[in-house]
C-alpha cells in the first residue's frame, strides 16, 4: 500500500468513526402526575428507545434526556415577595408501582420520535460544502423490516 492510498485509508476511517458519533437531546413530556424522581427515572427510559433504533452513547456524544410534566398547577402569587414565608401545598402523584406503563410509553415515544425525525429530514449541506442526502424511505422500510 503507498503511502497517499494510507493516508486516504485513515481518512476515510477517520470519517466514518466520525459518522457514528453524534449527540441528541430527548425532552419527554406528560401529563402524569410524577415527582421530580420519578421523573429523573423517566427520562433514563428515553435511552431504551434509543438504543432500539440503534444508538448506543458514544464516548463523546453529548445526550441529554429530561422529562417535565404538566400534571401539577402549583399557584402563585405575584404579588407577594419572593422572601414571603413559604406555604405548605399538596400534590398527587402516581405511585412508583404503578409507573411501569409510563417507562414503557417513555421508551416508545422516543423510538417513535426518532424514526419521525428520520423520515421527515431533508437534504443539508453544512460547513465545507458537505452535503448529507436525506434518508429514502423505502430504505428505511426495507432496513427496519429486516431487523425487527
Amino acid at each position: 500500500m503507498s503511502a497517499g492510498s494510507h493516508e486516504a485509508a485513515k481518512e476515510e476511517e477517520e470519517r466514518k468513526s466520525a459518522m457514528k458519533d453524534g449527540s441528541i437531546i430527548v425532552v419527554l413530556a406528560t401529563d402524569a402526575p410524577l415527582h421530580p424522581t420519578q421523573l429523573r427515572r423517566l427520562a433514563k427510559r428515553a435511552t431504551v428507545g434509543l438504543s432500539r433504533v440503534g444508538g448506543w452513547g458514544a464516548n463523546s456524544s453529548g445526550d441529554i434526556f429530561i422529562a417535565f410534566s404538566t400534571a401539577e398547577k402549583i399557584a402563585r402569587d405575584p404579588s407577594t415577595s419572593s422572601w414571603a414565608v413559604a406555604v405548605e401545598q399538596k400534590v398527587s402523584v402516581v405511585q412508583d408501582v404503578s409507573i411501569n406503563a409510563l417507562f414503557e410509553g417513555a421508551a416508545d415515544t422516543t423510538e417513535e420520535a426518532i424514526y419521525n425525525a428520520l423520515v421527515g429530514a431533508e437534504d443539508m449541506e453544512g460547513p465545507g460544502e458537505m452535503k448529507v442526502k436525506a434518508l429514502d424511505h423505502e430504505v428505511l422500510r426495507e432496513v427496519v423490516g429486516k431487523y425487527l
